[in-house]
């Protein structure tokens, strides 16, 4: 396909603008961070004798290594839990002839419609019947349960594409529907699998509402809670609450950053040729 170059100039227009927009907060949140602790900055500046150590403070007193240690034992529970999951689910609505599988779609598909907030209260007494309230378990259990509806349907897109010729070589073959699954779907679908997994990771370290209404001690919830330790004596200084900011956010740039060529691959991913 050839682009013209009207159509070029306006896609490098449209990708600077994008660019601009998704950098400018994260250098104005960086210049903020580097200002005196006890000023509160106004615009974008850059600091005459810019402030390094408030990276140091913002971690110490957010108590962001233990909150990442928590953090990661909830995000270990979910997004292998929801991989595995949504990846069966994904493969029988996609590729099997599933009975009533458009209607279950359907059902999964209802679920994204589903307001988060207004599942709190329930969840919060469902987890106090099972027990699991103030443990890791009471955030992890809701979360799969929350992105079952996307894993799902982002897995189905993905194997629905895959051509059926595949599976049926793999029948006269005599391969069973475990090891087709397991020798020639699971391959084929690893950028779809990167791209989910690197979402369930932002969207679960970024968790906030669920770990502070769940869980009671502060230091057992998620990273994002970090911030709220700065409420009293630093609840004015803007700047160490935009480096503390930072430095949660940290994580799941690099991570995407380092797996950007599988989730991008899993963007533009069409039909499977062979």
């Amino acid at each position: 396909m050839i682009a013209s170059r009207t159509e070029r100039v306006l896609g490098i227009l449209l990708l600077s603008v994008a660019a601009i927009v998704t950098l400018l907060p994260l250098i104005s949140m960086f210049s903020a961070a580097l200002q005196p602790a006890d000023q509160n900055p106004t615009g974008l500046t850059w600091p005459t004798d810019p402030q390094w150590g408030n990276f140091a403070t913002a971690f110490e007193t957010g108590h962001v290594w233990q909150l990442m240690g928590s953090s990661l034992v909830i995000v270990l529970g979910v997004v292998p839990l929801s991989l595995v999951a949504a990846t069966l689910a994904g493969f029988a609505l996609g590729s099997l002839q599933v009975r009533f599988g458009r209607g279950i779609l359907v059902f999964f598909v209802l679920g994204l419609t589903i307001p988060f907030e207004a599942l709190i209260i329930p969840l919060y007494y469902q987890a106090q019947s099972m027990g699991t309230v103030n443990t890791p378990w009471a955030v992890i259990f809701p979360l799969i349960g929350l992105y079952m509806p996307f894993g799902v349907f982002w897995m189905r897109a993905h194997f629905i594409n895959v051509p059926r010729e595949l599976s049926e070589a793999a029948r006269v073959d005599g391969a069973s529907i475990w090891r087709e699954f397991r020798s020639i779907q699971l391959p084929l679908a690893a950028p779809a699998l990167s791209a989910l997994a690197i979402l369930l990771f932002i969207w679960t370290w970024n968790q906030f509402l669920l770990p502070v209404v769940l869980i009671a001690d502060p230091l057992q919830r998620t990273v994002a809670g970090a911030l709220t330790f700065f409420q009293g004596q630093y609840s004015l200084s803007i700047p160490l609450l935009n480096a503390g900011a930072l430095i949660i956010i940290t994580p799941a740039v690099l991570l995407f950053l380092v797996f950007q060529r599988q989730f991008i691959r899993a963007l533009v991913q069409g039909a499977v040729k062979g």
